[in-house]
């Protein structure tokens, strides 16, 4: 006969809930993700918690098909029974479940198919978590403590045991799931490191100075690093998350620091003369893969590996380094970045699991890599700041291109109103609208949100326009062109608009009579001004670098009757032109006019305008009748000669010229090649000199 006792069904109700097989997957799934949640939010970043996240995710999902059927099962059981104080926590904890198992599917599409997750996903399944377990717990602990206290005293037996099978059963898938994840973190760990010297490397060539001396750069373990620590930049492109910086790097300065075939060319030249060791002076900034792997010594047959030759300045390059010093010469720390599971290993499946962890939990990933110090121009000093001293040139101390002092003392930097200040980053690393990138946004910059969907430019656009070209690499061609008109003082940043000018980054004007006439001297001037650039004009290395005046003088018939600043067949530019550069010499006196800077002393001659300097180019004209003209001294007084018969009026043009390589250079460096530095103008001036008819009288 059917039992119509409530009290008594609700009690075999209870006991066929504790023992149901479904009850007990799902209380024991439930237990192990909270646990391996936990394990998560609580412990440090290790190969433990990487696997937690993951068998966290696959748990999860398996979750869900158990967890519906129950839920149906319980619902429909429980639907008419009244509400009391423990069907009140059930019905809290079981909302609490549900917005925890949608905030967990969120989090686990944004990971494995978005950019990153979002702190209002990652802090709701968190409070949910804490939720479910108050009141979840609550729910399950009350009707657990009651199975004793039943009108049945066998059915209470029965009730109770069941009670604690089912605890022993949640235990046990707990345990098990934290003893695979132990398993699994033995079996299955990021790719190893070989952090060793080669055998026969020079540990100390300098005496004391380190393993890397000449170069100032270090590592934060003193020792050598695997040359996969700080390659593999590709995959922060292909990640789906930092494709656009990815994009803009490959082109860049940065990336091709070691690719630069001037830079290989050198490179050979000086390990030739002075020993592989003494090209550790070059590669802190130019190859540090190479450097911190050991490569740089003596009896290798490439002094740069083929990851540290291909990434140059590669995204880790830049962003594992956790310490610097304005010294420059590459004066900074770096670390040896902590990988991902599957981070370094081949194959899409690591790729998947790698990209999925980083952004699934990605506080370590942004803890190393995103620091306040990239931001400040300090962090740029430690390569954009060089210096040859007594290792190097057996002599002593010479100050070298130094971009950071130069802006330092500038009118670019105003330490009291930051505001007013311009920055490196504001310059080079321009803002770009419509990023997609994850980092975009920054709290940190008084102009800024977190939210203003922009992120800096990784293209570092300076003044190179020939290199990227050469070398072919992706996206060269576009970034040639930006590079121009970067030199030319086209490139828009709004961000600094109202602090920087409109117009060429170095204009230049004419001064000129309004009218001459025959037979007549007179005085022409070009005047530049080093207007927006934010530190020397030109900078870098000046013996390489070229920047000049050209100036065309043609009268009605377009017949040229003076020229200076020409560039002949060979790619020379003219004897005795306006020349901006510098002309360093050895401790003999001989020119260094192949960069072997290893040798540089002094200079004999430079010529660069600081920040808001002028220059002045100078040209007497001297008319036929008068005489001979006296040589040009320096090179800066040129003579035009005007026909005594001429009339109407004379047109006065002038350009300023820049390329990054001098010819003789390149004539060196690759004999026969045909090879020659694209010349940029950056900016130019035209004036009109009217001819009066009369002619000037003698001797005047």
């Amino acid at each position: 006969m059917k039992d119509e006792n409530p009290i008594h069904h609700w009690e075999e109700q209870s006991l066929r809930g504790w023992r149901s097989g479904l009850a007990r997957v799902v209380t024991g799934l439930s237990l192990f993700l909270t646990v391996s949640g936990l394990c998560i939010f609580l412990l440090p970043f290790s190969v433990f918690s990487q696997h937690s996240v993951v068998l966290h995710t696959l748990g999860g999902l398996v979750f869900l098909v158990p967890l519906l059927l129950y839920a149906v099962s319980h619902l429909k059981t429980y639907w008419q029974y009244p509400l009391t104080q423990t069907k009140f926590s059930g019905w809290v904890g079981g909302a609490m479940l549900l917005v925890c198992v949608v905030s967990g599917l969120v989090l686990t599409w944004d990971a494995a198919f978005g950019l990153r997750v979002t702190a209002l996903w990652v802090n709701t399944h968190i409070v949910t978590t804490f939720g479910l377990l108050f009141f979840g717990g609550h729910h399950l602990l009350v009707i657990a403590l009651r199975s004793g206290r039943r009108s049945d005293p066998e059915l209470a037996g029965q009730i109770a045991g069941g009670a604690r099978g089912h605890g022993r059963a949640a235990a046990g898938w707990t345990v098990g799931g934290l003893l695979l994840t132990g398993a699994l973190s033995l079996v299955i760990t990021p790719a190893g490191m070989v952090n060793a010297f080669p055998a026969e490397y020079d540990l100390d060539p300098y005496q004391g100075k380190g393993p890397f001396a000449p170069s100032l750069a270090k590592t934060a373990s003193g020792g050598a690093y695997d040359s996969a620590s700080l390659a593999g930049s590709a995959g922060c492109g292909t990640s789906g998350c930092h494709e656009q910086i990815y994009a803009e790097w490959e082109p860049s300065a940065h990336r091709y620091a070691s690719m630069d075939a001037g830079f290989q060319k050198i490179q050979s030249v000086m390990a030739a003369q002075n020993g592989a060791d003494s090209t550790r002076y070059c590669a802190g900034c130019h190859d540090p893969i190479s450097l911190f792997s050991g490569t740089k010594f003596i009896g290798v047959d490439n002094l740069s590996d083929l990851e540290g030759y291909q990434e140059g300045i590669s995204c880790l390059a830049c962003h594992a380094i956790e310490e610097t010093d304005v010294k420059g010469n590459a004066n900074y720390v770096m670390s040896q970045p902590e990988r991902y599971l599957g981070e370094l290993g081949e194959g899409p499946a690591a790729k998947f699991v790698s990209d999925f962890l980083i952004r699934a939990y990605p506080a370590k990933h942004v803890e190393t890599l995103s620091r306040r110090m990239f931001k400040a121009p300090e962090f740029c000093a430690a390569c954009h700041k060089q210096f040859i001293d007594e290792e190097v040139n057996e002599v002593g101390w010479v100050q070298l291109q130094n971009q950071y002092d130069n802006w330092k003392s500038s009118r670019w930097h105003d330490e009291d109103a930051p505001e007013k200040t311009l920055e490196c980053r504001e310059c080079h690393m321009p803002l770009v609208a419509g990023s997609t990138d994850p980092a975009a946004g920054d709290l940190s910059d008084f102009n800024r949100s977190g939210d203003d969907g922009k992120h800096r430019s990784h293209r570092f656009l300076g003044a190179n326009q020939y290199m990227p070209v050469l070398l072919g690499l992706k996206g060269a061609e576009e970034h040639a062109e930006m590079t121009r008109k970067w030199l030319r003082g086209e490139f828009e940043i709004p961000e600094i608009a109202d602090r920087w000018t409109e117009g060429p980054a170095v204009p230049i004007e004419i001064e000129a009579p309004e009218e001459v006439a025959p037979g007549e001297s007179f005085p022409l001037r070009v005047h530049l001004l080093n207007n927006k650039v934010g530190h020397d004009f030109p900078t870098g290395p000046l013996d390489i670098i070229q920047a000049w005046v050209e100036i065309e003088v043609a009268d009605d018939q377009g017949r040229v009757v003076f020229h200076s600043g020409r560039v002949n067949e060979e790619h020379f530019v003219e004897t005795g032109s306006f020349m901006m550069k510098a002309e360093p010499v050895d401790r003999y006196g001989n020119l260094i006019d192949r960069h072997n800077l290893w040798e540089m002393v002094g200079v004999r001659f430079k010529r660069s305008m600081f920040p808001g300097a002028a220059e002045m180019a100078s040209y007497d004209v001297a008319c036929p009748g008068v005489g001979d003209p006296a040589p040009p001294p320096s090179g800066e007084e040129q003579t035009i000669e005007v026909p005594a018969a001429a009339s109407g009026s004379l047109v006065v043009r002038a350009k300023l010229n820049y390329r990054k390589f001098d010819q003789y250079l390149l004539d060196f460096a690759f004999p026969d090649s045909g090879l020659t530095s694209p010349i940029t103008v950056m900016s130019t001036a035209e004036a009109t000199i009217r001819i009066r008819a009369e002619v000037a009288p003698a001797g005047r």
